[in-house]
């Protein structure tokens, strides 16, 4: 269990995935949706490639016995036993996945014209959360590796300033810990953002596992954050598109107020596939997370030193621990420099697919970077190892490939207009390079990693689009832009500023 949450000796059951299967394979006629009924009037290809019993659980909200009846319901019951497990005070289950909860929390926090700080390398749906609610950000800008391209966590001194410069700031939205596993002081930016009387909510989507095992850092929630995501899909095993919202224990969140903005955002379709699969991921992680936990990061070690031993590359992560913005480190990230190889990350990730029908999570210019999950099959990882060194002895030249960076202005970039006025606003769509000066309407992210380069309200720079067109070529995917090719983006029409 995750610390500071009690053992009440129902952390074992898992009562929305009991209900659910009690319900769907007792043969209830169906009149009512889905209109697969069931499996029977499901496409055969389907029925084959899920099988029947998905389709049999694959049932509708308000369902007696389920999430409506006697309280606590199975569905209420599962949401307890989360927030127990994770030292809430509250917790939602959410189905589409972490982005639905920054939605959330920024129509809670964020209301139109109200001052918030924001991470500047924060998720790019914490944008598109601040384009529904009108809140309008105060950035604060990460630390950053000049060296790799590679951006960190913000450092308590770097929030302090941006709360002073951000007068009326209620609330701070930081990420730890980030794509590279590396977390930020959340204990160190929860004492300043509660100094100057604000919330800190922390996007913890790549850290569900945090808190479960000695081994890797604890959760913010433990650590003094008010609020905190996780994406319970990334790493702990619910099916994709799933995650969890959580509000602490007499924090600064009004947990009426979240439960109020994740209605607005919440479907009234549900999946009940994702909501069991919750709740079973959290039942497996708080019973035995720490034991399989255990056996990952003990395989995940022996691969990190067999990596590091292939000439050209080299393991980083623990190493980072101690600089500006590196508080701690996750080791179910491994990521690997492959600069000394002569190739970039792209070519590595590549070469993988090609000869082994072997994928990675991301890859850069600089590092190719693996994602483990709580239970990860110990064998694959270990015949990683072996793929790995003689893909890079294959195709492996002389020379040192660079990292794509970027200049730490382009990290402190402030807003002319607000993101919700941008992106709403009459828009030109013009070539890019007639772009520059102008307005975006546009929050732009290579994806992976999902960080917006652009937002809606920042100045356009020549520099952003010189790095936006080398994603292009490396084969990343621009998430957000209205051109796929980035020839043409939508500005500000001039008459509206």
């Amino acid at each position: 269990m995750s610390d500071g949450a009690p053992a009440d000796g129902r952390q074992p059951t898992a009562p929305y995935l009991d209900a659910l299967v009690a319900h769907g394979f007792r043969g209830s006629t169906r009149f009512h949706v889905p209109g697969h009924k069931g499996g029977a009037g499901a496409d055969p290809g389907l029925r084959r490639a899920i099988g029947e019993n998905a389709l049999l659980l694959d049932l509708p909200q308000d369902m007696e016995g389920i999430d409506i009846g006697p309280t606590p319901t199975p569905f209420q019951q599962a949401e307890q036993l989360a927030a127990e497990a994770y030292g809430a005070e509250r917790t939602w289950f959410l189905t589409n996945g972490a982005t639905q909860g920054n939605h959330a929390l920024c129509l809670a926090l964020a209301p139109l014209g109200a001052p918030v700080v924001l991470q500047r390398n924060a998720h790019a749906s914490m944008i598109d959360g601040l384009v529904l609610s009108g809140g309008r950000p105060g950035f604060v800008a990460p630390e950053y590796d000049d060296e790799l391209g590679m951006a960190h966590g913000i450092t308590p001194e770097a929030l302090r300033t941006a709360l002073e410069r951000t007068p009326g700031a209620r609330v701070a939205f930081v990420v730890s810990p980030t794509y590279y596993g590396i977390a930020a002081d959340v204990a160190g930016c929860a004492e300043v953002a509660h100094a100057a009387g604000a919330a800190l909510v922390v996007d913890q989507a790549w850290g569900p596992h945090f808190g479960f095992h000695p081994g890797v850092p604890p959760s913010a929630l433990a650590l003094g954050a008010d609020a905190v995501l996780t994406s319970t899909h990334k790493t702990v095993g619910s099916l994709a598109q799933s995650a969890m919202l959580h509000v602490a224990r007499d924090g600064r969140v009004d947990p009426d107020a979240v439960a109020r903005a994740v209605r607005l955002v919440r479907s009234t379709s549900a999946s009940s596939l994702l909501l069991a699969s919750l709740d079973a991921a959290r039942r497996q992680l708080a019973v035995h997370g720490e034991e399989l936990l255990g056996h990952t990061l003990a395989a995940a070690a022996r691969t990190r030193a067999a990596l590091d031993r292939v000439p050209g590359c080299a393991v980083i992560g623990e190493g980072l621990v101690g600089r500006p913005g590196a508080a701690a480190w996750d080791p179910l990230r491994i990521v690997v420099d492959v600069r000394g190889s002569g190739r970039t990350g792209y070519d590595v990730a590549a070469a993988l697919r090609a000869t082994y029908d072997t994928h990675v999570e991301l890859a850069t210019h600089a590092t190719v970077v693996l994602v483990l999950g709580v239970a990860q099959p110990v064998d694959a990882l270990e015949r990683f190892a072996h793929d790995f060194a003689e893909t890079i002895r294959r195709i492996q030249r002389p020379g040192e490939s660079a990292a794509l960076t970027r200049s730490h202005a382009a990290l402190e970039n402030e807003l002319a207009v607000a993101p919700r006025e941008a992106f709403l606003g009459a828009a030109d769509v013009v070539p890019v390079d007639a772009a520059v000066g102008r307005v975006s309407c546009e929050a732009i992210a290579g994806y992976p990693p999902g960080i917006p380069a652009l937002l809606p309200g920042e100045r356009i720079t020549a520099e952003l689009i010189a790095y936006l067109r080398e994603l292009v070529l490396a084969g990343a995917r621009l998430h957000g832009a209205s051109d796929p090719g980035f020839a043409t983006i939508h500005v500000l029409r001039e008459e509206t500023r």
